[in-house]
């Protein structure tokens, strides 16, 4: 058993030493970038779709983040008739009715002289 052992890593050896002698230096170096109109378009494209999401996810956090205003927490009373009122109207007291004035005509008596 321990006689296969060196064999195969010497096959193994021999195998990756020729792929490697495969390998050269073009092979190696970067590959030109795509261009002509296409590659402009793609680029505006995905430029403006991560604007686009980048704004979605921003209103959907300041929604959910930040507190609602007042109006929103609380719904609004439902509407009844303006000609019923729930409140009893206050009945006049003495100190509320009307003093009789006098009319600029008639002189006010006043005390003698």
């Amino acid at each position: 058993m321990t006689t296969r052992r060196p064999a195969v890593e010497r096959r193994l050896r021999t195998a990756l030493d020729a792929r490697a002698r495969l390998v050269t230096a073009h092979d190696l170096s970067p590959a030109r970038p795509p261009t002509g109109r296409a590659w402009g378009t793609r680029r505006i494209w995905r430029t403006a779709s991560l604007v686009v999401v980048a704004a979605a996810a921003t209103a959907v956090l300041c929604f959910l983040l930040l507190p609602g205003s007042p109006e929103r927490s609380r719904p609004a009373p439902p509407a009844h008739d303006p000609r019923i009122s729930d409140t009893p109207t206050p009945t006049p007291t003495p100190s509320d009715s009307p003093r009789p004035r006098p009319s600029p005509s008639k002189p006010v008596p006043g005390p003698p002289r």
